[in-house]
């Protein structure tokens, strides 16, 4: 059987103050987390995108995260399955993670697949047969994933958990960029850990909505093992010698955030 320690963790906003608590998870007898970092391009400035991904990735980000919305599911409208091709087609060559905010899902997922996304994930709301919509991903050569909002129990993830390679929980309500971190995810995530654990299989955990250096220790001690941030990453480009592809200082600070986890020294 998989053990997960927990201990306490204090969780602060950006100028220090405590707004929660966690509690930070270590899984006995499995091997340390490699920590994720997924840009979302959302945030990206899309004039020059190709560009932006090209230099978000050569400063040490490692997956490419791509928010569709259908202005339907979700009340905004964003990026479709040609614009995933296109930067496979501009040489992006990193896994896309692409995160459905559409209904119904199933017609979209093949385009998706075939225009080059590596994870697809969608929210169990938004399909009529969740099982049916996971294995249509894999079958399309996919790893599949469900995403849950701040509300959405976690119930349905033991039914279909054999077809899940990633779980991604929304610290935001969906829809919009540059939200404030949802604190009440922390615990939600120690949750999902504990599931993952006890499946015994390689299930990526992911958080989404309000990362950021300030807070991305306490959510990595909560569980989480892979970090979509947008406005944090994409709004912090510098132009100086630390930073030749504009983004390595802020990817830098997240990943001495990261370590300070692994190294059982959260900050």
């Amino acid at each position: 059987m998989t053990d997960v320690l927990v201990t306490g963790v204090l969780v602060t906003d950006e100028a220090g103050g405590e707004i929660g608590s966690a509690v930070s998870t270590k899984i006995v007898g499995v091997a340390m987390t490699e920590y994720l970092i997924a840009p979302s391009i959302l945030s990206a400035d899309l004039a020059r995108l190709g560009e932006e991904v090209e230099h978000v990735l050569a400063a040490g980000a490692d997956l490419v995260h791509f928010d569709v919305m259908d202005n339907h599911y979700v009340p905004n409208l964003t990026l479709g399955p040609l614009v995933c091709e296109a930067l496979r087609k501009h040489g992006v060559t990193a896994p896309i993670d692409v995160h459905l905010m559409v209904k119904p899902v199933d017609r979209i997922i093949p385009d998706f697949a075939a225009a080059g996304a590596s994870y697809i994930t969608f929210h169990p709301e938004a399909s009529e047969h969740i099982d049916r919509s996971l294995r249509l991903i894999r079958q399309s050569g996919c790893k599949a994933g469900l995403v849950f909002n701040p509300a959405t129990p976690l119930e349905v993830l033991s039914y279909v958990i054999e077809q899940v390679d990633m779980v991604l929980l929304m610290s935001v309500n969906p829809g919009f960029g540059g939200q404030t971190f949802i604190a009440s995810t922390l615990g939600k995530l120690t949750e999902a850990r504990r599931i993952i654990a006890r499946s015994g299989r390689a299930i990526r955990l992911q958080i989404d909505g309000g990362v950021a250096v300030h807070n991305i220790a306490a959510i990595a001690a909560a569980g989480a093992d892979t970090f979509v941030a947008g406005s944090a990453i994409f709004g912090a480009a510098a132009k100086s010698p630390r930073d030749p592809h504009r983004y390595n200082s802020v990817l830098a600070a997240m990943r001495a955030q990261l370590a300070s986890v692994a190294a059982g020294e959260p900050k």
